[in-house]
């Protein structure tokens, strides 16, 4: 298996992950469970060593597909270019969710006020993640892209073929 082929299996973890980790963490935070929230930290620490994953199997990914028919440049440089926002907000989901385990060890007060400031920003991660891969989506997929796009895409053919 290429490193390409990994990128393109493991980028659906940190979406599914952040949104995955985010459900059981509303649980958590409406049922007073700490240890669903301890399983809510676990799903979003996985989802944010899969970005790191994704980011870093992604310039391999690039060099695979960069020349083939059909490739626009410019959407691979705006996925590249937004990916490291993705990234640095998984990172930070990763760094927050490995604090609220310390607070659920600890048996902290702020255990459940804490879980409430991870929500928040794990729908910014989300939100984030989420843009990333609809960009990374449009390399290949151009059913998603614009006229604009498509116009731009057919004039780098048709000055690839001169």
């Amino acid at each position: 298996m290429s490193q390409a082929h990994l990128h393109l299996i493991i980028n659906h973890l940190p979406i599914m992950g952040a949104m995955l980790g985010a459900l059981v963490l509303i649980y958590g935070l409406f049922k007073k469970s700490e240890d669903t929230q301890a399983a809510a930290y676990g799903v979003l620490l996985i989802a944010a060593l899969g970005a790191g994953v994704a980011y870093f199997t992604g310039e391999p990914a690039e060099e695979a597909i960069e020349d083939l028919p059909g490739i626009v440049k410019a959407s691979i440089e705006q996925h590249e270019e937004f990916a490291m926002l993705g990234l640095l907000s998984m990172i930070l989901l990763g760094l927050l969710a490995c604090i609220g385990l310390y607070f659920i060890y600890k048996k902290s007060s702020l255990t459940f006020r804490f879980a409430k400031v991870v929500m928040i920003v794990c729908v910014i991660a989300f939100g984030l993640i989420g843009w990333t891969a609809y960009l990374g989506g449009k390399i290949r997929h151009t059913e998603f892209s614009s006229a604009q796009e498509k116009i731009l895409m057919k004039t780098e053919r048709e000055s690839d073929q001169d």
